[in-house]
Formats: C-alpha cells, structure tokens, sequence
C-alpha cells in the first residue's frame, strides 16, 4: 500500500446523511461520478493507523457524493467518520491531458521566476472552475500566483518545479501580509508587521 502522505486527497467526510450509516462527502476531484461508485476504494487515516473503506451505494446530489461503505450501517458509525479525509493512491488517478495537474502534484514545489530567482514553495492550490492560484510561502510570506500557461511558463512535476513570468508587480499585488502599526509609544500588544502564520 502507498504511503498516505504519497496518495492523493479526493474528499472530505462532512456528515452523516439520514440514520443507516451513510455519509455526506464533499470532493476534491473532477471526476465524482466515477470516483465514488460502489465497489470502490478509498482510504483513512485514524488515530490508530490508516484503514481502508469499500462503497457499498453511492450516489451524488447537489455536487455532493452520498455514499455508504460497507460495515457502516448506523448513524453513529457514520458520526466515527465525519471529518475524515479521503485519499486514494496516485496510481489509480485518471490520466489527465496535457497542461493539466493534480493538486498534489503541484503541492511542494519549489517556485522561481525567469531569473532563477527563488519566490517560495507551493503550500496549495486554492479555487476553482473560475480559476485557481497557487499559494506559495516563501521570504515574502505568502504569495497568490495565478495557475495560468501565460504566467506558470513551465510545470516540472519530476523535479517539482515551476517557472513563472509573473506580469510587474503581480508579486507585490499578491502579497498576502498581516500588518500592525506600532503605537507613537512603541507600546501595546502590536510588534510591527508579519507574515500571515500559516501551517
């Protein structure tokens, strides 16, 4: 079996749904319809190990998938479940086309611009239909860099690697700070500017 932290994320585990233990998952994947279908596999990882769970029905609804996995036949087995993400090994993925990534494979690259100069590395991949950036922590802290051909010049998933020629001041408009302005006393809770923290 792959290692979780090699496998690839396609859900979250909401809520239960109705009383015979189904479950309510939100996806990560664009292909819903054939990735959660009874008789299909997916893993979890609990405080006591990772384990894997086999649909028994499914069906989708508002975006949503409504599967129930066998062995889990009431509502507070399916209480156990909520919170849960989802993963599957990356083997099992759809073939995609060219020009055309998974969100984990895009995760921990190293990010730099034309120059060779280093700008951070990518910590995910946020949005959706309507466009997705990449948010890359680096020096600058953290930075939005929108995943277009025009401005993410090259994608090299085997080095984990990406090249960008962001359009002037792309970098500094992205720029996602928290700042604080220090009192005329140089008292208070405040302590100057810093980076948004993040995982």
């Amino acid at each position: 079996m792959a290692a979780w932290d090699e496998m690839a994320v396609v859900g979250r585990i909401t809520r239960p749904h109705g009383l015979r233990g189904d479950v309510v998952i939100s996806p990560e994947t664009d292909f819903v319809d054939e990735r959660f279908v009874p008789g299909a596999t997916l893993w979890m990882r609990a405080a006591d190990g990772t384990h894997t769970l086999k649909i028994a029905t499914a069906r989708v609804h508002g975006g949503r998938a409504i599967v129930g996995f066998e062995g889990c036949t009431r509502i507070e087995d399916a209480e156990r479940l909520g919170g849960l993400e989802l993963r599957v090994p990356e083997e099992t993925l759809q073939p995609l086309g060219a020009h055309t990534y998974y969100q984990h494979q895009l995760v921990g690259c190293d990010v730099e611009d034309t120059t060779g100069a280093q700008v951070g590395k990518v910590a995910r991949v946020d949005g959706g239909t309507g466009g997705r950036v990449l948010v890359v922590h680096g020096e600058r802290g953290e930075v939005l860099i929108p995943l277009t051909q025009a401005i993410c010049t090259e994608i090299d998933i085997a080095a984990k690697r990406i090249r960008i020629d962001p359009p002037e001041g792309l970098l500094d408009l992205n720029e996602v700070r928290h700042r604080h302005d220090l009192p005329a006393d140089g008292t208070g809770g405040a302590r100057g500017r810093r980076r948004q923290p993040r995982h």
